[in-house]
């Protein structure tokens, strides 16, 4: 059984269809790279698959396996959240809050996948520093660590690239790939189609009201951008 399996999705947003029959399948392990100019629902379509919100019609079936507490989720970063007076690694730690329980307390193997996720991002000497007080690059790196470290089947990421420069953005995808490797289900959003489809093993991108191309990454970069003149 597919981990997530949408037929004939459709979803409005402030009184406008935005989605309709939209279908698509996503494995354990894919790397799904959600393309489209703006405005063609996909942020809206992330917050129906992390049940933010409803759809209209159609179906969408998660897999028994696939819980609330496996997803790591990293949305668009609003000008509220840049101002959270809170440490950068007490946001970061938030992540594992969900899966707690009644323990006081983080356990060895969080505070162990903290300090190597921060080491791979590179932000490790920013943590005893104010959230709000970091650039936007270092505030999205916080971020990506944050969503890492809640990740544990499904990582879902909404323009993970957006304020970092080139050299962090390679790196961003190193570490994506890798986890991808080791069975880690990624859905992201990018208008950086150039490297993401690199990476991606499939590709679903949405046009107004629909949907557009949904496939392997490969036969996209052959078929898809062709067809539309090169890339958005």
């Amino acid at each position: 059984m597919p981990l997530i399996e949408a037929k004939n999705l459709s979803v409005s947003y402030a009184g406008k269809k935005v989605i309709e029959n939209v279908s698509f399948k996503i494995e354990e392990g894919d790397f799904l790279c959600i393309a489209g100019e703006n405005g063609t629902g996909k942020t809206t379509l992330l917050k129906v698959l992390t049940s933010l919100k409803k759809a209209d019609g159609g179906t969408l079936h998660f897999n028994k396996n696939l819980k609330k507490k496996h997803i790591g989720y990293l949305p668009q970063q609003t000008d509220v959240q840049r101002d959270f007076p809170a440490g950068v690694k007490e946001v970061i730690l938030s992540a594992f809050l969900g899966g707690m329980g009644f323990m006081p307390f983080y356990r060895a193997s969080q505070t162990k996948k903290l300090s190597e996720i921060m080491e791979k991002l590179e932000i490790t000497e920013l943590s005893k520093k104010c959230y709000h007080e970091l650039s936007g690059g270092q505030q999205q790196r916080v971020l990506l660590a944050r969503a890492l470290c809640a990740a544990k089947k499904l990582l879902i990421l909404d323009e993970p690239t957006s304020a970092l420069d080139s050299s962090a953005v390679q790196d961003f995808y190193r570490i994506i790939s890798e986890l991808s490797s080791k069975g880690m289900t990624v859905i992201m959003i990018s208008h950086d189609i150039e490297n993401a489809v690199k990476y991606a093993s499939k590709v679903l991108h949405l046009g107004e009201s629909e949907m557009l191309y949904f496939g392997s990454s490969e036969e996209y970069i052959k078929s898809f951008t062709k067809s539309k003149g090169g890339e958005e």
